[in-house]
């Protein structure tokens, strides 16, 4: 079933909804739910999930929240953090990419391959590519943005290689404050340590991320971790 809008909105419209009468948030949720065609929240939720991944992380997403998208190499990390900003920018929402390792052509090519044919929102993502990208870059360069707007950082640990720029958890930690200030959402791709393979696991976790120095990484409010065309 096609919703009336996309569900980052239908979300906004439940928190003022709940606001404004004087409900739950949850009574509030059930109520758009039913004007969907649901019985209650969890089943339109649930709906979601039935479609790609992609799709499905983002229906998950509120505002304010910090995504940690993690895999080893080849396992479709990058892939699903381009797909959710081109997913993003479809639902009408400001889209941006921060990235250290592709440049701007490599960067727009990846996004338009994973377009529908003849498309053109891939041109509306925004990409930023500069040696420069840290948390203070990042902020600059969203601020005024709408709460809801969302940006993909490739990649965490690469953050932390400049000694010209703040230690990651320092980064980290500034972003935080400046998501949940500003309603923005930020997805960071990370590597999972070589040693997750020898591990026997059929899935990383949060203990597997690869760290250069130690990080709070509760920080993270949702996070996302793929192997072997599985995710997590």
């Amino acid at each position: 079933m096609k919703l009336s809008a996309p569900i980052f909105q239908l979300k906004r419209r439940a928190k003022l909804m709940a606001r404004s009468n004087g409900f739950h948030l949850n009574e509030a949720l059930d109520r758009i739910a039913r004007e969907e065609g649901f019985a209650q929240w969890s089943l339109l939720s649930a709906s979601m999930s039935a479609g790609p991944l992609s799709e499905t992380v983002l229906s998950r997403l509120d505002d304010g929240d910090l995504l940690l998208i993690a895999g080893r190499p080849g396992h479709g990390k990058t892939k699903l953090g381009l797909q959710l900003l081109i997913d993003a920018a479809r639902d009408g929402r400001q889209a941006l990419l921060f990235t250290l390792e592709f440049t701007e052509q490599q960067a727009r090519k990846h996004l338009k391959s994973l377009e529908a044919s003849g498309g053109n929102i891939a041109e509306t993502v925004q990409i930023f590519t500069s040696d420069q990208i840290s948390a203070e870059y990042i902020i600059q360069h969203m601020s005024g943005l709408e709460s809801g707007a969302i940006a993909v950082i490739d990649f965490l640990q690469l953050l932390d290689q400049q000694r010209s720029k703040p230690v990651l958890s320092e980064q980290l930690r500034t972003l935080g404050d400046f998501a949940k200030r500003t309603g923005i959402v930020l997805g960071f791709i990370a590597q999972i340590d070589r040693s997750f393979e020898l591990e026997g696991k059929r899935l990383p976790d949060i203990g597997d991320v690869r760290l250069p120095n130690s990080v709070n990484l509760g920080l993270f409010s949702k996070a996302c971790f793929l192997h072997n065309g599985e995710a997590q």
